[in-house]
């Protein structure tokens, strides 16, 4: 699914009313229906409602539920907010369309003073007030009203997007005047804000509505961020030669573990084989043996000269994977030997955990990095890495994206919504995992799921879509079980069998 930015989702409402053909006036009387469908779906024609419109088309859109609703029987009180005397063309026929409505119970211009009504915890209030097309924070009178909306016990909806949230970028964002939602009904497709984890609070639940907009557009036009989706994985899937022998299938290597932290070792061991590689060997220091070997017999083990750490680079040539980093901790001579093992090895990279802490504490190794290295930090990871906390989710994205195209690499954010950030430019969202995933060894099982999908022969992009996707659905799947509280890391491998047949079906 492609996420358009705000000047691409105006291309395509235009596109839309010129070439299907239909009105603009049409179009926003479709969007009204399938809005007032979704709040009739939810509140009983009992429920008072309340509806706030702006002057511009988000407003207009307002006003058409406002008249849609009254026409079902709600008791509604609309209040159109025209400060300027300048309403948009659309918004301008919608209040002539409500005035014309004889079941309205009460419909207020307001121009100059603003009296605002009683909000109380039976009522429904109804936020079109601005929508995709703002650009700065919202001051004065509206923001006032935005928290006084925001005090009120009414439940809140939200047109496309709540007022004062901007589409994209909200670094700059006065966070304090953004209307939060308990329910957002956004129009035809997802807006970037939408899945970034500090638009969060504001959204409440997230609806999408399907207004018909012109899919030739939707499919010609190009996207900077899409989200991936089952169907776009499966043509990706390799599948397995009845003659197939474990050579075949891939032959991976683990640089993992330090004294204490074995446990991340066998998290991404397990996980890459499962993950489908023919042949998977663990590298970890000699402690760390017996653990492993019980852990993981179906791993080769291959033991450090250190009793306690990961401490010279090893021979990569009969291998055609690697994942470096789970546990590796940060001595000095770890860090050393893991700067050199990233020089030497000719196969593809997964590099994460201690792998990336080392690199943020010798940034100019970072010029050293092959071209092609997957790199997976979380946000506080990520912000080291850059060299400066970042201040918003838009920002850590922006600069994720920076480092993908610097070095070349695959930069996967960690998150919710996860962001492979590619060497081209673009930025792929999943759709899959959940809030359970949030437990120490998440990362190391990812780590593990796409080096074996490496090793298995995807190329990079393909691996960290599917190891992404595979993760968060077994997360999913592990959830649905057993519940968020209790899912630990483990659980995330042993229902990885069950996302391959999901997305093999």
């Amino acid at each position: 699914m492609k996420i358009f930015t705000s000047a691409q989702i105006r291309e395509l409402d235009a596109y839309t009313i010129e070439h299907e053909p239909v009105s603009s006036i049409d179009l926003m009387e479709r969007a009204a229906k399938a809005i007032a469908y979704a709040v009739t779906e939810r509140w009983a024609v009992e429920t008072p409602v309340t509806v706030f419109a702006g002057p511009g088309n988000n407003g207009g859109d307002a006003l058409a539920v406002a008249r849609l609703l009254a026409e079902r029987g709600y008791q509604v009180a609309a209040y159109l907010f025209n400060i300027h005397d300048k309403l948009s063309e659309d918004c301008a026929a919608n209040k002539q369309r409500l005035l014309n409505c004889k079941r309205i119970k009460r419909f207020t211009e307001v121009s100059v003073d603003f009296d605002p009504p009683s909000l109380d915890a039976d009522m429904l209030v109804i936020d079109g007030l601005f929508g995709s097309g703002l650009t700065k924070p919202l001051a004065g009178g509206f923001a006032s009203l935005v928290k006084y909306i925001n005090q009120s016990p009414s439940k809140v909806v939200s047109i496309d997007i709540p007022s004062g949230l901007m589409t994209e970028d909200n670094t700059q964002n006065v966070r304090v005047n953004i209307i939060r939602a308990d329910l957002t009904l956004t129009l035809q497709q997802k807006k970037l804000a939408m899945l970034l984890a500090d638009s969060q609070p504001y959204l409440g639940e997230l609806r999408v509505l399907d207004i018909r907009l012109s899919q030739e557009f939707i499919a010609q036009t190009n996207a900077l961020f899409s989200v991936i989706e089952e169907n776009d994985l499966r043509p990706l899937l390799r599948r397995r030669d009845d003659f197939a022998h474990k050579g075949a299938m891939g032959n991976a290597l683990i640089i993992a573990g330090s004294y204490g932290m074995a446990g991340a070792a066998v998290l991404a061991t397990r996980a890459c084989l499962r993950a489908g590689a023919g042949k998977v060997t663990a590298h970890t220091p000699k402690r760390n043996y017996d653990i492993m070997q019980i852990a993981v017999p179906e791993a080769v083990m291959q033991m450090d000269h250190e009793e306690t750490c990961f401490s010279e680079p090893v021979d990569t040539e009969n291998f055609d994977a690697l994942g470096i980093g789970p546990g590796l901790g940060k001595q000095e001579n770890t860090a050393i030997a893991m700067i050199a093992q990233l020089r030497r090895t000719t196969c593809p990279i997964v590099a994460d955990a201690d792998a990336l802490n080392i690199l943020s504490t010798h940034r100019a190794w970072m010029q050293q990095l092959p071209k092609g290295i997957i790199l997976t930090p979380h946000a506080k990871e990520l912000d080291r890495l850059v060299g400066i906390p970042c201040t918003s989710d838009y920002e850590r994205l922006d600069k994720a994206r920076e480092l993908a195209d610097h070095l070349q690499a695959y930069v996967i954010l960690k998150g919710h919504h996860s962001a492979l950030c590619t060497p081209k430019g673009n930025v792929v969202f999943n759709s899959t995992g959940n809030s359970g995933m949030a437990t120490a060894g998440s990362g190391d099982v990812l780590t593990g799921v796409i080096t074996g999908l490496l090793a298995r022969g995807y190329q990079q992009e393909e691996a960290c879509l599917l190891g992404m996707y595979l993760h968060g659905l077994a997360g999913d799947l592990a959830a649905k079980d057993l519940g968020k509280e209790s899912l630990i890391a483990g659980d995330i491998i042993d229902y990885l069998p069950a996302a391959f047949q999901r997305i093999n079906d």
